[in-house]
């Protein structure tokens, strides 16, 4: 099969992968074997081939936004020639602490799909077979593949955050995983403040309908009740407390993020306000979200870019010159 490959010891930017044959993926036991239909690129793959997360793997095939056919190891939930979604968490050992307390995103032995194992830029991808799920009936590969991490880990996000019915939410960067979640606190009935930096993700907010938008250094015009942080800076975390009423609370969406600045904590924390971080999902936060989405109809208007340009599309990625998410369409 082809594959685009990360090298651990090789690369620059623009040039991080290389487009190979390799042997396809011989299935262990558990697992099933995808022909892969399209995969998501992800801010997270960008963090692996530019090295922010150390590479665990001297060989990686990264991606882990997948949608792909069953065509092997075929299961009573997945029979053959289902089309199936996998994402960023790739299986728990099942027995940790975390796991046997219903907290499988903080297993202690987790794998990650695209990281600590082969992902989906490549024309096949085995997978742990309880760590796929179908796809809705009428859920195009295109379209599904960026909701199976931006989508899922905002949704997990608002969760965090503790995000009720009605509430006044902050959306502090406006990518492809805060575009997502507007919908779904729209749908909720919430009233969306979005605060980013960059003329087009501020006119894409106010497409979206969003209640208000401002600049990286505006702040809503009221209290908020929560905040969402997407955006890997200390310093808009700060920004999203100021913002928050007594006894809000701030979701950290971020993977990587650079340093806290020192702030105030008589007038930014005091007062029962909190920051919670958010650590990868659960298989029933995909599951949960996958079927909100296909409900209430949330579509991403993704940019397709073949096998042969995964690096132009982790360019698309880091210069943010899409105006949709990056999908790999095979």
């Amino acid at each position: 099969m082809k594959a685009a490959i990360f090298h651990a010891n090789a690369g620059a930017p623009g040039a991080w992968l290389s487009l190979e044959d390799v042997p396809r993926p011989q299935l262990q036991s558990g697992q099933a074997l995808l022909r892969v239909l399209a995969c998501g690129v992800c801010r997270t793959d960008l963090h692996i081939v530019e090295r922010d997360l150390p590479p665990l793997r001297p060989r990686l095939i990264p991606g882990h936004q997948i949608v792909g056919e069953v065509v092997d190891g075929a299961t009573a939930e997945l029979p053959l020639g289902t089309r199936a979604g996998v994402s960023w968490m790739g299986g728990v050992d099942g027995d940790c602490w975390f796991c046997r307390h219903q907290m499988e995103n903080l297993c202690d032995h987790p794998i990650f799909s695209g990281y600590t194992v082969d992902g989906g830029f490549a024309e096949y991808a085995a997978v742990r077979a309880d760590f796929a799920f179908p796809l809705p009936t009428g859920m195009d590969a295109v379209h599904a593949a960026p909701l199976l991490c931006a989508g899922v880990i905002g949704f997990r996000s608002i969760r965090v955050a503790g995000v009720e019915r009605g509430e006044r939410v902050g959306l502090y960067g406006f990518g492809s995983s805060a575009s997502l979640a507007v919908r779904v606190l729209q749908a909720w009935g919430c009233d969306v403040y979005v605060v980013t930096r960059g003329a087009a993700h501020r006119s894409a907010a106010e497409s979206l309908g969003a209640t208000w938008v401002g600049d990286e250094n505006a702040r809503p015009p009221v209290e908020l009740d929560r905040a969402i942080t997407f955006a890997p800076s200390g310093k808009v975390v700060v920004n999203a407390l100021a913002a928050l009423r007594k006894g809000g609370v701030a979701a950290i969406n971020a993977i990587h993020l650079d340093q806290m600045p020192a702030f105030d904590y008589d007038r930014l924390l005091w007062g029962e306000r909190q920051i919670r971080s958010v650590a990868n999902m659960t298989r029933q936060d995909a599951r949960d979200f996958i079927a909100l989405a296909h409900e209430i109809g949330i579509r991403p208007r993704p940019v397709a870019f073949p096998l042969a340009e995964a690096n132009g599309a982790l360019e698309a990625v880091k210069h943010e010159t899409e105006d949709g998410p990056a999908v790999i369409l095979l």
